[in-house]
């Protein structure tokens, strides 16, 4: 955690001071920190606590430390020092304390004050104002104060027993600084739980060493014996003690020290960040759908009679596929295992590499009809080729957009699938050959072994194959195309993302446009406004293009059903409500 736990007194001779504070280091220790290191010259003290493990190094003192009066040192000067240490925690030439968390390669580094004269600052401004303005009811209890320029602040402040002092006890804060606000107050709970059982234990220490003391020489009954002399009864020589005198512990700051830095490193695990995906998407929604349809269609199977089976015509839901198996094709793997089969045999790894291996043109042709719903029909004798191109091209779509049929030995009509595999004997029908509201890529026997370069080979050679991509519509290559299909193609070529990368920006890209086929739903379907309304809506959401418009609209049949009904019912809602009325 990002943050800094420091323990401050309030001196009535000096007023608020800061005793002893330990930071968290990301970096090299700081230049009079880790420059003086001298190994072998003192014996380390370990202590494993939280998986951190502490050392006492010798270290360069820097001046904050209290070792120097220089005038540039953000400390306080030697003259505001208690003599008798009531302001001061570590002696003159202490090193202060070094923890190394193995796991993090995270230093937590205590002394007085802050090296750094910004910190000094802030935790100095913290340290007054936790022991003046910044208080509870009763002066004793947790507060939060701060803002974002000072950083903010939890401080408890508490009292301990000390016979010599006015009031028979001491003013002490426990503060813990950071920057961030809302990670401070969502770990309050936490700190407060842990501060106390630091200060519970300081304060008992505290009560018998008093309880001793008032035992042996009563402090009370002195006082009352003698003349009163207001405040400069403290100026005469009895200045405050120190906290290791009133504790009666030599061990204290090194205790304090582990104890801080286990706090800072628990207080850092407990809270994690986590992405947080919000509502589910489309294609979550649909897909939630489907399996939903399949098991009821599972379980309507098992309820029928055994000479009952499926027609044989091939059936086609959205976002899922079913072969029609033939004898000429009764090598295929059985349409079960298809899955787990065409990802070992893959040939077409990516969009990138399916880019590369048709050329330029030839891709943005068959991407232009793949988004715009048209329909994608391939002819080759590799099973495995067939169904890896479809496996990569239907990435481009929302899921309730795919319907495949990836292999068949007959022409399927566009209203079943936009993604048909045939084999190569099949017939096409003419019209559908010069339509321009369908695609064929027909796989080829290569004339040439090095058609295409081994850059390319995958577990099945390309090297085999010739890819020849025709339309009836050949205008199609030469349009501006759809603005998704151009940003498409910017990701594609830019070579500095990653295959990964380019996945999650057609993710992105997905979502976005879903966006706005949300909207025009709402905007036309349910709302029922006019074109010239809907055309100024097209403009506002960048779609007013032709090709635009008709993505969308495509787009707009893979919408979930629970997205639909739930826009239905949202709108009929106020009118029953009216006419109950």
């Amino acid at each position: 955690m990002n943050a800094i736990v420091a323990l401050c007194h309030f001196c009535e001779l000096h007023g608020p001071r800061t005793l002893f504070c330990t930071e968290v280091l990301h970096s090299p220790l700081p230049q009079g920190a880790s420059s003086g290191d001298i190994s072998g010259q003192n014996e380390q003290a370990e202590e494993e606590e939280g998986g951190i493990q502490m050392s006492s190094r010798i270290r360069s003192h820097s001046p904050a430390e209290g070792a120097s009066a220089d005038s540039s040192s953000p400390g306080p000067k030697k003259s505001d020092m208690c003599e008798a240490s009531g302001c001061r925690s570590l002696a003159g030439g202490h090193p202060g304390y070094v923890s190394h968390d193995k796991e993090t390669s995270i230093k937590y580094v205590s002394h007085q004050h802050p090296n750094h004269p910004q910190l000094f600052s802030i935790v100095r401004q913290a340290c007054v104002r936790s022991l003046s303005c910044e208080v509870c009811p009763g002066r004793e209890g947790p507060i939060f104060f701060g803002d974002e320029q000072h950083g903010f602040v939890f401080s408890h402040t508490f009292f301990i027993k000390d016979s010599l002092a006015r009031g028979f006890q001491r003013w002490y804060s426990i503060i813990t600084i950071m920057m961030d606000r809302i990670y401070l107050i969502n770990s309050w709970p936490f700190l407060l739980g842990k501060i106390r059982g630091i200060i519970d234990e300081l304060q008992g220490k505290a009560l018998k060493v008093f309880e001793a003391e008032q035992y042996g020489c009563p402090q009370r009954a002195q006082r009352m014996n003698t003349a009163f002399t207001p405040f400069l009864h403290q100026r005469n020589g009895n200045a405050a003690r120190s906290l290791t005198s009133l504790t009666n512990d030599e061990n204290l700051w090194a205790c304090l020290h582990t104890s801080f830095a286990w706090l800072l490193k628990a207080c850092g695990s407990r809270l994690t960040e986590k992405l947080l995906e919000g509502a589910p998407t489309e294609d979550t929604l649909v897909q939630m759908e489907k399996l939903a349809d399949l098991k009821e269609e599972s379980e309507g199977w098992d309820g029928s009679e055994e000479g009952e089976k499926p027609s044989s015509q091939p059936d086609v839901v959205e976002g899922q596929e079913l072969s029609k198996c033939s004898p000429e094709t009764s090598l295929m793997p059985d349409c079960n295992s298809w899955n787990v089969a065409h990802r070992r045999l893959s040939v077409f790894r990516s969009l990138r590499h399916m880019r590369q291996v048709l050329g330029a043109s030839s891709f943005r042709m068959l991407a232009w009809h793949v988004l715009m719903g048209n329909q994608v029909i391939w002819k080759a004798r590799d099973v495995d080729l067939v169904q890896s191109a479809f496996d990569v091209l239907r990435t481009m779509l929302p899921v309730g957009c795919v319907r495949i049929i990836p292999y068949s030995d007959q022409y399927e009509e566009a209203y079943r699938c936009n993604f048909l595999g045939l084999s190569p004997h099949v017939q096409i029908p003419s019209h559908i050959l010069s339509s321009e509201f369908a695609v064929l890529v027909e796989v080829r026997s290569a004339t040439r072994s090095s058609l295409y370069p081994t850059l390319f080979d995958d577990e099945q050679s390309l090297n085999k194959y010739e890819f020849v991509v025709t339309s009836g519509s050949p205008v199609a290559a030469d349009r501006v195309g759809p603005t998704i299909l151009n940003k498409i193609e910017a990701a594609l070529t830019n070579q500095n993302l990653s295959v990964d990368v380019v996945d999650q920006c057609l993710v992105c890209l997905k979502e976005e446009w879903m966006n706005k086929v949300k909207v025009l739903f709402k905007f036309t379907k349910v709302d029922s406004r006019p074109k010239e309304d809907t055309q100024k809506l097209l403009s506002i959401l960048g779609a007013a293009e032709e090709d635009n418009v008709k993505l969308l609209k495509f787009w707009m049949t893979g919408l979930s059903k629970t997205y639909k009904s739930h826009l239905m019912s949202t709108v009929r809602s106020p009118t029953s409500s009216e006419s109950r009325n």
